[in-house]
């Protein structure tokens, strides 16, 4: 027995001698690593600007890798600020390939945000008003915005990106110590920032004047650093580097033959003014730092569509210097010792401990709390922080809405921070229709809304519309939410309004009627989500029909009208202009009653849904439309018109019209051509429509018999003053009609 013990302790004690040995010789590795690391020269890499040209920074980076060129210290201007400092966050050359590979640029690099995170309100904006442009208007003065794009998704964008570090305020902490280069366009001067929020940090780099807005940081309006320095040299030589590797990818000045136009040269002169400064940088080099310049001939630096393709000149032209940056390379248990180094440190906590709302204004936190469907005890998901931004900045009030997680008491919470419009808090939006046929039948309106937003804390507006043209139009509603929820609302409005309107008699136009109608209305309703609305309400109102063209005998008409409505509406499009996926849907009851002010006592229903489905490139839309009046044929008032593109495309807009009128339309069109995903593309469609219907003026006459067929043939391009269409209408009598449709998409 006692031998058996000695046994075992001397056993024991041999596991742990050989235990420390093992141990000591793995930190001798480890200390050897170390040791061998901090002897090597210490590299830093300058990422130049370049637009779309800066994907290069990401070849000439997997070629580093390949080398096994460890990479101390980044800095970098504009792209090479986003390249940079996801680099230096902790992601790889392949995993940087693999999401510019995959991004949709054309939707990172905009604005507008997805219909399905716009208010019910805002939806009604987009539809009715699709020019993509809007003015502020304070006092008697016009108010632009300060960018073309705001930059929310692409900061939305950025902040996903770098989740895993955004709890890293120093740079100088994050896996590779970063700097990156703004330029102060108040003080005219370079702005290097080695602290603070790292996406909005990267985010300024890039703000290319006039295009992106500025950015403002500690009291700071910062705009593209590639103002002030393109390739900022002397900013990695203050940062202890012994070698530097700078990658120049700046657009190359023109050739003679190429500066044939006024752009041309405007692009010629901003590509001198950089280059000078660019190269000022270059001569700072020293004799043992290395230059690469990616050979990218004339590539567009707003080619994001294609953006791949600058990767591998980039990994060419850091072959291309192999033999210079071979001294700077280590071997490979080094090097997995440094790129282990590199991980990421996550966020602390994995659930946030609260939620809360930042903003500007008179606006209520908790009504935008109220339309956050994050909470506090939620797991963190970046996504899903990034999709309540984007609800809130739906509401179309903020130039941006950004987020954070804010470490508070050891406490990890999410804080959003909505920046007040700085063109609002009234809004100016613009919309134009017009409808030709090329044979004298035409109707043409312009049109402007003004939206004075935020006037209380529960959200109350006053918008007003004003068109003129063919239908000139005065209309203003305040709209009242009533809790802080913005679901319950009341809507007291006024409206003035003209049209002309055909009448017949046994299928023959005898007149055309100018109608003039006011009214005036007191809503009750509700919001359904962000995709509905229901309203009931009463109203009391006059007007007159006057004969235009017809038989001068013909009898004008005067009349009041008064009574109660219900009204319910969805839309989950997903495009306004020309839907892919989703359903419009507008029902509408109305009944007129003499004891509310109304001549006669009648009653009118109408209703109308389109439904979209799509596959690949292609679209198809099924449209229903029905219309009738009760006890009643001859309020020639509320007659309901057919006619135009989409609504009997081979007849003259608004030809016939009815006290009954149903239509059914089937739709189907293609996009042709790829998506660039550049930003300016254009998409154009090509389609063809089927179409059956009629009014008739008994409910008695309705039938299949009776219907009308039409179709057309259409061209349609959705451009930034809404769709235009080209189309070419048939009637089944032989009756065709061609015409041009501009604007508000037909219903």
């Amino acid at each position: 027995m006692t031998n058996t013990i000695h046994s075992g302790w001397r056993l024991a004690a041999l596991l742990t001698l050989l235990g420390t040995a093992v141990s000591g010789a793995n930190a001798q590795i480890v200390d050897g690593q170390a040791q061998e690391e901090n002897q090597r020269p210490r590299v830093g890499i300058v990422l130049g600007g370049g637009g779309a040209r800066g994907a290069a920074h990401i070849g000439v980076l997997k070629e580093l890798e390949r080398l096994r060129i460890p990479v101390d210290v980044i800095a970098g201007t504009s792209m090479g600020a986003i390249v940079g400092g996801l680099y230096a966050s902790g992601m790889t050359a392949v995993e940087l390939e693999k999401l510019v590979g995959s991004l949709d640029w054309a939707a990172a690099l905009t604005d507008k945000p997805d219909r399905e995170d716009l208010s019910f309100r805002r939806k009604q904006d987009d539809a009715q008003f699709p020019i993509d442009f809007e003015l502020g208007v304070r006092g008697a003065e016009l108010v632009l915005p300060k960018g073309v794009i705001q930059g929310q998704k692409l900061d939305l964008l950025l902040r996903e990106l770098t989740m895993r570090v955004s709890h890293i305020r120093d740079f100088d902490d994050l896996p590779i110590p970063f700097r990156a280069v703004a330029s102060d366009i108040e003080r005219g001067e370079a702005r290097v920032m080695g602290s603070g929020d790292l996406a909005r940090s990267m985010r300024a780099s890039m703000s290319v004047p006039g295009v992106f807005a500025p950015v403002r940081i500690h009291g700071r309006l910062l705009v593209d650093g590639g103002l002030m320095g393109n390739l900022p040299v002397e900013v990695m030589q203050q940062m202890n580097v012994d070698v530097i590797i700078a990658v120049d990818v700046e657009f190359p000045l023109y050739g003679r033959e190429e500066l044939n136009s006024a752009l041309a040269i405007s692009e010629q002169m901003l590509t001198i003014l950089i280059r000078k400064e660019t190269r000022r940088q270059i001569d700072h080099l020293e004799e043992h730092d290395i230059l690469i310049r990616p050979e990218l001939g004339t590539y567009g630096s707003s080619d994001f569509g294609s953006i791949v393709e600058t990767i591998e000149p980039g990994a060419f032209a850091a072959r291309a210097q192999s033999e210079k940056l071979r001294p700077f390379a280590v071997d490979q248990a080094t090097y997995d010792h440094y790129q282990s180094r590199r991980a990421a440190p996550q966020q602390k906590g994995s659930e946030l401990a609260f939620v809360r709302v930042v903003h500007e204004g008179r606006l209520s936190p908790a009504v935008l709390e109220s339309r956050l469907s994050v909470k506090a005890g939620d797991p963190i998901d970046p996504q899903k922080l990034a999709a309540n931004a984007e609800r809130l900045y739906g509401l179309q009030l903020y130039e941006q809405v950004s987020y954070s997680l804010v470490e508070e008491d050891g406490r990890t919470g999410v804080e959003y921070r909505a920046t007040t419009k700085s063109w609002g808090p009234n809004f100016l939006q613009f919309g134009v229709s017009l409808e030709d046929d090329f044979e004298g039948s035409t109707g043409f309106n312009i049109k402007a809304r003004m939206t004075r937003a935020g006037l209380n804390r529960l959200g109350a507006e006053w918008r007003t519309d004003l068109q003129l043209g063919t239908d000139p139009e005065l209309f203003s509603e305040f709209y009242q939410p009533l809790s802080f929820d913005s679901r319950w609302f009341i809507a007291p409005r006024i409206e003035m309004a003209q049209s002309n309107l055909n009448v017949f008699s046994f299928d023959e136009t005898v007149a055309r009627l100018r109608v003039s109608e006011a009214e005036t209305r007191l809503d009750f309703g509700r919001e359904i989500g962000t995709f509905g609305e229901f309203r009931v309400g009463a109203f009391r109102g006059l007007g007159e029909a006057r004969v235009k063209v017809g038989d001068p005998a013909l009898p004008n008409i005067d009349f009041d009208t008064g009574g109660a409505f219900a009204a319910l509406r969805f839309d989950t499009l997903d495009n306004a202009q020309f839907p892919r996926s989703g359903v419009r849907a507008d029902l509408r009851w109305t009944l007129s009653r003499p004891g509310l002010g109304a001549d006669d006592e009648f009653d009118t229903v109408a209703g109308e849904v389109a439904s979209f489905w799509s596959r690949g490139k292609n679209t198809l839309q099924l449209g229903l439309a029905y219309a009738t009046t009760l006890e009643s044929d001859n309020a020639v008032q509320d007659f309901f018109p057919l006619g135009g593109f989409l609504r009997l495309s081979g007849l003259e807009r608004g030809e016939i019209s009815g006290p009954h009128a149903a239509l059914a339309r089937l739709v189907y069109y293609r996009r042709v051509g790829e998506t660039t995903g550049g930003i300016f593309d254009t998409p154009v469609y090509f389609g063809v429509s089927a179409e059956a219907g009629n009014v008739w003026q008994s409910r008695s006459d309705i039938g299949f018999d009776s219907m009308i067929v039409n179709g057309s043939l259409f061209a349609g391009i959705d451009t930034f003053i809404g769709p235009i269409y080209l189309a070419a209408g048939f009637a089944e009598q032989g009756q065709s009609n061609v015409y041009l449709f501009i604007g508000e998409p037909p219903r």
